[in-house]
This record gives C-alpha cells, structure tokens and sequence, in this order.
C-alpha cells in the first residue's frame, strides 16, 4: 500500500473516520465523519506524528520551527518533531502558543522555541474546517517576530467549499493570507480507497461521491 491507503486505513481502524449519516456543525447531512479526538493512545500518537513527518518530507517543505496550535495542535506538533528527527535526520524546533499571555515567569505567547524575525515556521493542525484556528493564530505568530510561514499540514482535506464561498478552506486559506496547506490524505484519496478496498465502505460509495459533487472542489 502506498502511505496515502496506509493513512487511510490507519483512521478507519482508531474510529477516526466513520461512515455513516452525520449532521456537521455547518448543517450538511455528510456520510463521513472525523474525529481526531479518537487518537489518544502513546501508539497511535506516535504513529500520526510519522505521517506529518512523511509529509513535510514528501512536499520538500523546509522550516526551522513547528507551531502548533492550541490545544489539539500541540501533540501534533511535538509527535511530527520527534518522528522527524528519528526518522529523517531532521532536528526542527517546536512551539506552540498559549490561549492567554502568560504575565509572570518567563512570559511571552509561546512556550518552546521563542521565535525570531525571519524564521521559517510550519503551522502542524488536525483538519481544516473554516480556517478559523489559522486566523486566530497569525496575529499571535506576527506578535511575536515576523515569521515566515512556510506551510501548514492537516491529515485531511475535505475538498468542500465553504458555506459563503466557492472555495474550500484550504483554497481561502491560500487566497486569503498567501500560506499554502498540505494535506497528508484528500476526500478523493478516500473515495479512491473505498474503490480499491483498501478499507471498507462500499455502501457509502454511492453517498460520498453524491456528496462530493454536491459540495466539493477540485
């Protein structure tokens, strides 16, 4: 199997995608769904982190420090820094910021590596809904020191536009504030998996492409 069906296979098996019928917060009727909150074991985390490292490998994209954002961003980021350096030879930093400035101590906005004015950061993120989590985070990372953003990972790209655009998120995203995503798996990775069963889901078939004509981008 490629690392794409691997992935794929690896969020069906910890119930982190599921098929069915699910009411999404924007109000769609989808038959997927993902709940990366379903990754909570040492193995699991360990194994998610080398997927995000594959990626960044993968897109050649070069950095010196990994943000993650608060909350679910944090051990995303640290697990992608670790797999990194064992796997790859690659010893990047790691920060992530905190959801108030801390006022005593040492201070600041972000715990771990302090950033500085032309550092090249890669934002580490679960999945990409609205952009909103990135939003919230540039002002703080432009607070700090004027970074660079060299990308940002997500484990999946619904491929779905918003509710008041043509566009997807990560679209928006790109148009919006110039930083590119990359995603380790796409909803036509998914779509292509269920057809090769690679997983199974074949009853979904029929309502995933449905779907994904109805709401999705290319």
């Amino acid at each position: 199997m490629t690392n794409k069906q691997q992935f794929i296979k690896f969020m069906v098996e910890n119930g982190v995608l599921k098929f069915g019928e699910f009411t999404l917060k924007s109000g769609r009727k989808a038959p997927y769904f993902i709940n990366t909150g379903n990754y909570k074991s040492g193995a699991q985390l360990a194994k998610l982190g080398e997927y995000y490292a594959q990626c960044i490998i993968d897109n050649g994209v070069k950095a010196q420090t990994l943000v993650g954002p608060a909350y679910k961003g944090i051990p995303l980021a640290v697990t992608t820094a670790v797999a990194l350096a064992k796997n790859h030879g690659v010893d990047l930093n790691y920060c992530f910021d905190r959801k108030e400035v801390k006022d005593h101590g040492e201070g600041g906005l972000f715990v771990g590596k302090q950033l500085e004015d032309g550092e090249k950061v890669i934002i580490i993120e679960d999945v990409m809904t609205s952009g909103k989590a990135l939003r919230e985070l540039l002002p703080k990372l432009k607070a700090s020191a004027n970074v660079e953003i060299a990308g940002m990972i997500i484990s999946v790209d619904r491929m779905e536009r918003g509710l008041e655009s043509n566009l997807s998120a990560v679209q928006e995203v790109y148009k919006e504030f110039g930083v590119k995503v990359y995603s380790i798996v796409t909803m036509a990775d998914i779509i292509e998996a269920i057809e090769n069963e690679v997983i199974e889901g074949k009853e979904y078939l029929g309502k995933m492409k449905e779907y994904r004509n109805q709401y999705g981008v290319n």
